[in-house]
């Protein structure tokens, strides 16, 4: 597949993804550049490491962004969750820490899984 076409599809996935599916892929990401960055940090390559955390603090930024306390009342605990996230994934990359990347994962991919269970729930009662 060239490189237009993914892009393409990828563009598509997201356009017409549901909600709970966007929340889901947004965490497969930030779980996969934490991942890319702990491997450049082992291998002592910091451009790459930098390049993967600044995504993944976009992505902390945009699941920030888009807590509503007043619809959950997790909000405010998962608030201080991104928050943490944020600065530990900050304080990696000007120190070149991987043990701080390792940290930030064990957090992320226990909440990738249970949204993505969550969000197979979800689909699954509406189909039915």
């Amino acid at each position: 597949m060239t490189a237009a076409l993914r892009s393409r599809y990828q563009s598509s996935a997201v356009e017409t993804a549901s909600p709970q599916r966007l929340l889901v892929m947004l965490y497969d990401r930030l779980a996969l550049d934490l991942v890319r960055a702990e491997a450049a940090l082992g291998e002592g390559d910091r451009v790459e490491a930098s390049s993967q955390l600044m995504h993944a603090q976009d992505i902390v930024l945009e699941l920030h962004s888009t807590l509503n306390p007043e619809v959950w009342e997790g909000a405010g605990a998962l608030s201080s969750l991104y928050t943490w996230l944020y600065g530990e994934m900050v304080l990696a990359n000007v120190k070149g820490d991987a043990r701080r990347v390792a940290d930030c994962r064990t957090v992320v991919e226990p909440l990738r899984d249970a949204w993505a269970e969550a969000a197979a729930i979800l689909s699954g009662q509406n189909a039915g």
